[in-house]
């Protein structure tokens, strides 16, 4: 009976140990998809918060006061440089200017005959027919009489001034705002309320302010290389508007500030952009686009190859060549599309795991299969949404 129960017993391992000893057989090795990684050229863009200025802003102030007679302007259309706006009253300004050409021709009459008298005066005092004194007197009158001449005409170009400053002219070409007096209302020269404002839209500018220490960044990447500076003055910069949309029409950079701000410690940027619609208007707050510059061997990994560890670093799985996986960290600060700039940990043509990577762990030899960048930009299987590290 014990060697009966004995043959039983081992004849029940027999199937057990030969499963053992298959080693898992029955289970195929974990399948991922992999990305070669290789280095291309990338544009590096900041999107930073900015308001729109207008180009050119005019507040239209009277020069000479009056009655309003006239508006001619449409409220908030477009006006050209030299258009009239308003005409005050020009009739006292006209006998102004009336008055002073009479008093030019009575300066004139009187120069005439002092210059008559100096002349008569001139021959005959090298005769003794007439005083050295009187003769020195005829002169200094003369010169009287051209100082008044002077003045009379300063005086009619002055009342002409005036007379041309009862019609309001724009100063600059674009769009008025709406008329804070009526026809009718009584100006002055010194008022402090302007009649209206004239604003310049096409083009247009926006200021962004952007922090310090990204500059500081920008000039030690472009110092050690890994950054390429843009031409200087061609920078392209593009916006956002508020409903999320992009503008139609790309600008450019136009200056940076050569100071940091002491109390935000940031610097202003202006961007001069076109506005043939007027769709962007002073005060409106948008984002800009800016490029920084150019990085010219970046390596690029999809946001969903990427995970963080419990410190928080990102890291990536990786095939090597002896097939084995391999855990790296690396630096991933800034995003590219739905793709993260890396730097360290990575080189060219490493095989980064971007499908299946949560079934396997490093040392592990899982069934490998190659993608493009291009296939994984396709729709994603079953409407699944991309992992964001």
């Amino acid at each position: 009976m014990m060697l009966a129960s004995l043959a039983l017993l081992v004849s029940c391992d027999e199937p057990a140990t030969e499963q053992q000893a298959g080693g898992g057989g029955q289970g195929a090795p974990p399948a991922v998809t992999v990305l070669s990684v290789q280095p291309r050229p990338v544009s590096v863009y900041t999107t930073l918060p900015g308001r729109v200025v207008a180009y050119q802003t005019a507040e239209v102030r009277p020069q000479v006061g009056g009655v309003l007679r006239e508006r001619l302007f449409r409220e908030g259309g477009t006006v050209q440089a030299g258009q009239k706006l308003f005409q005050i009253d020009p009739a006292p300004y006209r006998a102004n200017l009336a008055s002073a050409q009479a008093n030019l021709s009575r300066a004139e009459a009187t120069l005439g005959a002092a210059r008559v008298t100096a002349t008569r005066y001139r021959p005959l005092v090298a005769q003794n027919a007439v005083s050295r004194l009187d003769y020195e007197t005829a002169v200094a009158t003369q010169k009287q009489a051209e100082a008044d001449v002077a003045s009379a005409r300063a005086a009619v170009e002055t009342a002409r001034i005036n007379l041309g400053y009862t019609t309001i002219n724009s100063p600059i070409t674009g769009r008025t705002s709406r008329a804070r007096l009526t026809v009718g209302a009584l100006v002055t020269a010194d008022q402090t309320d302007s009649l209206l404002t004239v604003t310049q839209l096409d083009p247009i500018y926006v200021d962004v302010t952007q922090p310090a220490g990204t500059l500081l960044r920008l000039r030690r990447e472009m110092a050690a290389g890994r950054l390429r500076q843009a031409d200087e003055g061609t920078a392209e910069v593009r916006l956002m508007l508020e409903d999320g949309t992009e503008y139609d029409h790309p600008g450019k950079l136009q200056v940076s500030e050569v100071t940091v701000d002491q109390s935000t410690g940031s610097v202003i940027l202006r961007a001069e952009f076109p506005n043939p619609d007027g769709m962007l208007m002073p005060g409106l707050f948008v984002r800009q686009k800016v490029e920084e510059g150019i990085t010219p061997e970046a390596l690029l990994v999809p946001q969903r190859a990427v995970t963080r560890n419990p410190r928080g670093e990102a890291v990536v799985k990786v095939v090597q060549p002896d097939g084995t996986v391999a855990e790296r960290t690396i630096d991933a600060t800034r995003a590219i599309g739905t793709d993260w700039l890396a730097r360290g940990g990575l080189q060219a043509g490493d095989k980064v795991i971007v499908e299946g990577g949560q079934r396997v762990q490093a040392g592990a030899k899982p069934q490998v299969t190659e993608t493009t960048a291009e296939a994984l930009r396709g729709p994603q299987p079953d409407g699944q949404p991309q992992t964001r590290g």
